[in-house]
């Protein structure tokens, strides 16, 4: 398993669950101080960093790059991949494929959260499935053909009515017409729908692609109640080898946030 940092690089957000924020370089070179093995980008658009800037900061520092997010798509352009309008859809897909390729040219997946949107009012829920199931396996196939995979996230119910579950999860991603998509298990989603963090890891098993790493009050780890212990045997058990990544609150602040985060993540995985 490896260690991995969020950078959150969208300038119109000033909040929100990112350790470092804004600087790159300067980041990046703290996030390698501290021994973290990767960073986790969250951009306005594909073209927001440079990949030569990108890749040389990376293989200057020895940093991996882990995942890329997609929610600005949603956040700025107002895209999901449920939305009725399907002009917004197919510009949620190509979106998202944009940002695929970015991830791939640093050898990264994408993240789909929020772009996957919610059941819209005065739709019903298959349909909204059925639209969600689409351009899943549309983009899981365009990730396919650049070579990484395509990661996937159930989110709390608190913002989507779509997939709550790492069982419900698993569920979606067996009824796709493409096998390169994976989970994203979210500790701090985890803690409000799931009632055994360990026993739905354990049930997921090989189709967990990326963790993300914060605390019941998505403070880093550490700072709030979830049982660590059992969750990092779980990971051990399943046998999962990919990124453990800080998704949580710069608090008390962005140093003391990622200090934390990599003291946790030697704790339970060192």
């Amino acid at each position: 398993m490896k260690s991995c940092v969020t950078i959150a690089l969208v300038p119109s957000i000033t909040s929100g669950p990112w350790i470092y924020w804004n600087d790159l370089e300067a980041s990046a070179r703290k996030a390698a101080a501290l021994g973290f093995a990767g960073i986790e980008l969250f951009t306005a658009s594909a073209d927001a960093v440079s990949f030569d800037s990108l890749s040389a900061l990376t293989q200057e520092l020895g940093l991996s790059v882990g995942a890329v997010g997609t929610g600005a798509g949603k956040v700025i352009h107002g895209l999901t991949l449920t939305d009725p309008d399907p002009a917004i859809r197919a510009g949620a897909v190509t979106y998202i494929q944009d940002m695929i390729s970015f991830g791939a040219s640093v050898g990264a997946p994408a993240i789909i959260g929020s772009m996957q949107g919610n059941v819209p009012n005065g739709i019903d829920r298959e349909r909204a499935m059925d639209w969600l199931a689409k351009g899943l396996t549309t983009l899981g196939d365009f990730a396919e053909t650049n070579g990484v995979t395509l990661i996937y996230e159930p989110l709390n119910r608190y913002e989507t009515n779509l997939i709550n579950r790492l069982d419900d999860g698993v569920a979606l991603l067996h009824s796709l017409n493409t096998r390169n998509v994976r989970l994203l298990a979210d500790l701090f989603h985890m803690n409000i729908e799931e009632a055994s963090l360990s026993d739905s890891i354990r049930r997921a098993g090989s189709l967990i692609g990326h963790v993300h790493f914060a605390d019941s009050n998505r403070g880093p780890i550490g700072m709030g109640h979830t049982a660590m212990t059992a969750v990092a045997q779980a990971l051990i058990d399943i046998d999962y080898q990919g990124y453990i990544s800080a998704e949580a609150f710069p608090l008390p602040t962005p140093d003391e946030a990622a200090q934390q985060t990599i003291q946790s993540f030697n704790q339970y995985f060192g």
